[in-house]
């Protein structure tokens, strides 16, 4: 491929020297908030983004003020896991120099917003004192990898956790501009050249994200990934992992060519098989990836211009190895469970639901003060999940009742009065910080809930659990093609209705009506909720209903819950 055919952010990543690009320089200009279009590229792969607050970005241009620029940070914390200091260290950033509050993200990590470009330097190297990276926790590398929340039903959940953390580390980039441009370290003169010996100098077409999930539970929608493992356990020992590439959820209002896509299962590999299948997973996507438009630039078109079995070839061929076939297992779930679960070394977990992943001090909902005062008494530590909640993790049982007693303190036992709907609800960032979203999400989501709680209690469906995901803009961050109900913006108070993915993550929803407003939204579903009251079959969920009544057609891309071949 010509350099000339190349998209202009392969030149960016060209030039950059290894993602060093001017970021020193722009960060030191006093002059603006901001930092250079091409470093605002590459600052990606550091762990942040440039915005700006879009609320008061009209009000700003009227006064002949630049934007209120901010930048958001991003933690890689494999599988979500940190301690109770890693903690205290996170909420004392988020209060210094952040806008006072934590936010779990789909992929369980922290996010930080608000910080000003002055205060971007020290943020970063206050996690790394913690020993918390932010390196390639966006940008076009393999992301933060997640794993099954669940750290305890037996010894093989813990191994995959322990995978999860080898495939993140493994997959890092190499290059030392991060410790230099942030840590202050020194170019150590006559050292060796430096490379990239997997991502190469211009790293991936796109990003690349890795989950490992643990049948019975989908609770990571390891078919959302671009590389997924689902875990086979037997009596206990953790055999191997079932191989899942191409899947990804982003796609553009009007472009067919760009779609949400399930990962398909091309076979099974043993433990110590994953770190080189995954190396040679990036190497395919790095090598036949789309170079030119990035918008086709995702493993998932990757994998469907070349064909799953071409793809499996080249993979197999790289590998020196052919996989296995796949092993039979089941999901049966894809939320989180709250409450206390004790685990099979007799210490308690418990999962908190937390609104939007958002951690704040609100009127009543003291939540950030709540969980620092429980950091600085916990001896375990703490699991965020990919639906974007809290496990308080292996607690000691004497510990439990003061737990309880803070959990209270602080109004975080909300997970206790839960409806179905409210326990199953996603929803991304969106307004007034993403710079791509097109409506409100999170900021929607507590309007939203209260109004189909209603029309759930009317048909008498209060309890029963649905997925909901709300999703400012189609690129999916949150998974909303993987809702039983999801709603896509289109523009400030409209979105595309999208309805009947299974309960498992393993089917993808439909569009069932476009660019509609709440009033329409809530009438097409008290519609479905009484149809499905009436009609539905005994433990049925809402979205296999609408397939199986005819509501809905049987979705194109559905995953086989039991064998691949």
């Amino acid at each position: 491929m010509s350099k000339a055919t190349l998209s202009d952010f392969e030149r960016i990543k060209a030039n950059s020297r290894l993602l060093r690009g001017t970021l020193v320089e722009s960060l030191a200009d006093p002059v603006t908030g901001a930092i250079s279009e091409d470093d605002n590229k590459l600052l990606k792969f550091h762990g942040s983004y440039q915005q700006d607050d879009r609320d008061v970005r009209e009000e700003r241009r009227k006064q002949k003020l630049e934007p209120a620029y901010q930048f958001m940070v991003r933690a890689r914390l494999a599988g979500g896991v940190l301690s109770p200091a890693q903690w205290l260290s996170f909420d004392a950033i988020a209060r210094t120099w952040a806008n006072h509050t934590l936010r779990i993200t789909t992929r369980q990590t922290f996010q930080l917003h608000g910080i000003l470009k002055r205060d971007l330097k020290r943020s970063i190297a206050a996690m790394n004192k913690a020993l918390v990276s932010t390196i390639a926790a966006c940008g076009d590398v393999n992301r933060n990898v997640v794993a099954s929340a669940n750290p305890v039903q037996t010894p093989a959940h813990r191994l995959a956790y322990r995978w999860a953390e080898r495939l993140s580390e493994h997959l890092k980039p190499k290059t030392r501009a991060y410790h230099e441009i942030w840590l202050d370290e020194k170019l150590v003169a006559g050292g060796e050249e430096e490379s990239e010996p997997l991502y190469g100098p211009t790293y991936l077409p796109r990003k690349f994200k890795i989950g490992i999930a643990v049948p019975p539970t989908n609770d990571v929608d390891v078919f959302a990934q671009d590389l997924g493992f689902v875990a086979i356990i037997d009596r206990s020992e953790l055999l191997g992992f079932n191989v899942s590439v191409g899947g990804g959820m982003g796609a553009s209002h009007g472009d067919a060519s760009t779609y949400p896509r399930l990962g398909s299962v091309i076979g099974f590999v043993e433990p110590e098989q994953l770190l080189r299948t995954a190396e040679a997973v990036i190497e395919v996507q790095r090598d036949h990836g789309d170079r030119q438009e990035r918008k086709h630039a995702r493993l998932k078109y990757t994998l469907d211009r070349m064909g799953v079995g071409a793809f499996k070839a080249e993979l197999e061929r790289r590998l020196g190895f052919a996989l296995q076939p796949s092993r039979a297992y089941r999901f049966d779930h894809n939320g989180d469970r709250y409450g206390w679960s004790e685990g099979d070394d007799g210490r308690w977990h418990l999962t908190l639901q937390i609104e939007s992943g958002r951690l704040a001090d609100l009127p009543g909902r003291p939540h950030l003060s709540g969980l620092r005062a429980i950091a600085e008494q916990h001896q375990g530590d703490f699991r965020l999940t990919c639906n974007q909640n809290l496990i308080i993790a292996n607690v000691p049982p004497a510990q439990r009742e003061r737990i309880d007693a803070l959990v209270a303190e602080y109004q975080l036992d909300g997970y206790r009065r839960l409806s179905g709907i409210r326990r199953h609800a996603v929803a991304c960032v969106a307004l007034p910080t993403c710079g791509l979203a097109m409506a409100e999400s999170e900021r929607y989501l507590p309007q939203l809930l209260p109004k189909l709680e209603a029309l759930l209690e009317r048909h008498g469906l209060r309890d029963e659990p649905m997925l909901l995901r709300l999703s400012g803009c189609p690129n999916g961050c949150s998974r909303p093609y993987l809702g039983e109900i999801a709603l896509v913006g289109r523009a400030v108070g409209r979105y595309d209705l999208r309805l009947g993915a299974d309960f498992a993550g393993q089917r993808l929803n439909r569009l069932v009506r476009e660019n509609i407003g709440e009033a329409e939204i809530l009438a097409e579903l008290d519609g479905l909720f009484a149809h499905y009251a009436a009609e539905r079959n005994e433990q049925e969920r809402f979205g296999d209903f609408l397939v199986r009544s005819g509501v809905l057609p049987t979705a194109h891309h559905a995953i086989d819950a039991e064998v691949f071949a």
